[in-house]
């Protein structure tokens, strides 16, 4: 019997690693540069989240687990899979949806998994969306500070096409300010920059 349980949970975490492969097909408003400015996928995004939290766990401005912070940057966006991706400056009305659809996505594919793990990654998954831990601040910080730095490299890229305000960039990368004192600092410089090269617009 209790093979035969392991044989079970086995099969349905596979199917969940199966089902992941369809991030790769979710694509996102920012670019990269380095390979003719396509568009970038929710899977690549993810991985470079989780890389940059570790890279920068040095500048965290209060106690975070960062092995934790790194899952729940590998699962936030599963969700994309059977939601898609919402723009981060979208208008009041997608964002609005936004929330009901992605909690329908992350009951199902979570409840792939066998039940105890579905329920911690779920549970997981859900931190991040709150942000009220200090775990999953610092996992917000990382998802909003990467395409910053995209964006400045492509000399604005989605923010110039959306025609995004400084003031809406400012707001979304608000939880560095106490999760990693020192990119703050730097987020702001750089958005300071972006207004002055016309990649912002004023507010």
């Amino acid at each position: 019997m209790q093979e035969l349980q392991l044989q079970q949970q086995l099969q349905q975490q596979l199917a969940f690693i199966a089902e992941m492969d369809r991030l790769k097909a979710v694509y996102r408003q920012t670019t990269v540069k380095e390979d003719g400015d396509r568009f970038e996928n929710s899977a690549e995004h993810s991985w470079h989240i989780a890389l940059m939290a570790h890279v920068f766990a040095p500048l965290v401005g209060e106690p975070v687990d960062i092995n934790r912070a790194c899952l729940m940057l590998l699962l936030h966006d599963i969700v994309e899979i059977d939601a898609g991706d919402t723009f981060a400056f979208a208008s009041a009305a997608d964002i609005a949806a936004k929330a009901d659809k992605e909690s329908e996505a992350a009951d199902r594919l979570f409840g792939l998994l066998p039940s105890s793990q579905a329920a911690d990654y779920r549970a997981l998954w859900q931190e991040y969306e709150d942000a009220e831990s200090a775990d999953a601040r610092f996992a917000k910080a990382m998802d909003c500070l990467l395409p910053l730095i995209q964006n400045m490299n492509n000399e604005g890229g989605s923010w110039r096409r959306h025609q995004v305000s400084r003031s809406k960039v400012l707001k979304r990368n608000q939880y560095l300010e106490h999760s990693a004192p020192r990119l703050w600092a730097y987020a702001l410089e750089q958005i300071d920059l972006a207004l002055a090269n016309g990649w912002l617009t004023d507010d």
